[in-house]
């Protein structure tokens, strides 16, 4: 890799973090944080699912998967429902107001995206969706 390339994605990465942190903390208002929305989808996409699985998944700790649910279920986002191999253990899956609160947070972040990306022609959006996903792939090697 060309040094230059590689001073200028490190720069840009550090930036685009800073910018990411920033406004999260001034989203004091939003319904979910970052964490259940990506709980909640990850539940809407693979089905009812243990903490463990959520926990391997998005790349947590259990303990922290853990608190999440336990306040998504209080929200009544999830619900808990016995594992049919084990009747010890449990999995977590999507109730109606969790998939309604879901839909609604990620239509607001798309839109916002969206709003950011106006002036990018269908191409560039393309091809920066599919560079972003190679790289949080890639991420996912990183311990």
């Amino acid at each position: 890799m060309k040094e230059e390339s590689l001073r200028a994605i490190e720069l840009e990465m550090a930036i685009l973090a800073r910018r990411i942190t920033t406004i999260a903390q001034n989203r004091k208002d939003e319904s979910l944080v970052r964490s259940a929305y990506l709980l909640l989808h990850q539940i809407s996409v693979k089905g009812p699912s243990g903490v463990k699985d959520l926990a391997e998944e998005l790349q947590l700790d259990i303990s922290t998967v853990s608190r999440q649910a336990a306040s998504l279920e209080q929200k009544g986002y999830v619900k808990k429902i016995q594992s049919p191999s084990d009747r010890r253990s449990y999995f977590f899956e999507l109730t109606e107001a969790g998939e309604k609160e879901m839909k609604q947070y990620r239509n607001i972040r798309r839109e916002k995206v969206a709003n950011l990306l106006h002036d990018w022609t269908d191409e560039e959006r393309e091809q920066f969706g599919k560079l972003l996903n190679k790289f949080n792939e890639a991420m996912k090697s990183v311990k």
